[in-house]
């Protein structure tokens, strides 16, 4: 009995273990759901904003449509400088930075956009007129910010692409040079084969002068000489044929026809072998 009621005690444990683990991965996942939900709605909800705000300034006329197009561009100026600098975050670690700045500015164009959303509701066209400037200058500041650290983030992007082309194309020169080497072992063998020439007629010149032993020693050179140019002239070309396998060796036949050539040439034990023999 008691080891009965510890294994129904153990398997309690792992089914409340279970239904814990279960209850947690579902909170998560429901958590993680719910913010990518959130953020694709924000995302709809912005694009839908913006979509309103340019019918606005293409339908309406007056301050309505000048408090659209303040809007607009504060958003469009916005939402750009912030995919710049997203963008360049993964190689350059210094914009984020600049997006921190960006984050206090957008908090700033947000209470400028409830105003501006504010003043589009005002029945007072003289409140408007009176307002609007003063908005629109802050607007102004603010794009004015976004698009200094948007230009900035780019300039340095196109200098880094700049800087790294530079240096790719200048290990690309050098590896150029080293994959033509002969150009430098052919210039230093001129100038070798120039040296030595100039040794060897004056080695030459003074055999001549000392007596038959140089003349044997120019022979015995002339004749070394031959036959190294003998053996550059026998270097396998390309389209020849010497020194490429043949079609036996390729297809792995060589050696069975070998063996079938030494079994045909042994000499085969007929009547005749025998008399002869005696």
């Amino acid at each position: 009995m008691d080891v009965f009621g510890v294994m129904i005690g153990l398997v309690l444990l792992f089914g409340v273990a279970v239904m814990v683990l279960a209850v947690v991965g579902t909170v998560k996942a429901a958590k993680a759901v719910g913010k990518k939900i959130e953020k694709h709605e924000a995302n709809a909800r912005r694009a839908v904003e913006t979509a309103t705000l340019k019918a606005k300034t293409y339908t309406k006329i007056g301050p309505p449509a000048q408090i659209a197009s303040v809007r607009l561009g504060l958003r469009t100026s916005l939402d750009g400088t912030r995919q710049v600098l997203e963008g360049g975050l993964a190689q350059d670690g210094q914009l984020g930075e600049s997006l921190a700045l960006l984050r206090r500015l957008d908090a700033h164009a947000a209470e400028l956009d409830g105003e501006l959303r504010m003043l589009e509701r005002e029945p007072d066209t003289a409140r408007i007129a009176a307002k609007l400037p003063e908005l629109r200058e802050r607007a102004e500041r603010i794009t004015h910010s976004a698009e200094t650290m948007r230009w900035a983030a780019q300039d340095r992007m196109h200098r880094f692409a700049d800087d790294e082309l530079s240096r790719l194309s200048q290990e690309c020169e050098s590896e150029a040079g080293a994959l033509r080497h002969w150009d430098a072992a052919g210039g230093a063998s001129a100038g070798s084969s120039g040296s030595s020439g100039s040794a060897g007629s004056s080695g030459g010149s003074s055999g001549g002068a000392t007596g038959p032993g140089g003349s044997s020693a120019g022979g015995a050179s002339g004749a070394a000489g031959s036959a190294g140019a003998a053996g550059g002239a026998a270097r396998a070309g390309l389209t020849d044929g010497k020194g490429h396998p043949s079609a036996e060796e390729l297809l792995g036949l060589a050696d069975p026809l070998a063996k079938l050539a030494q079994r045909l040439r042994k000499p085969s034990a007929g009547p005749s072998a025998g008399p002869s023999a005696g």
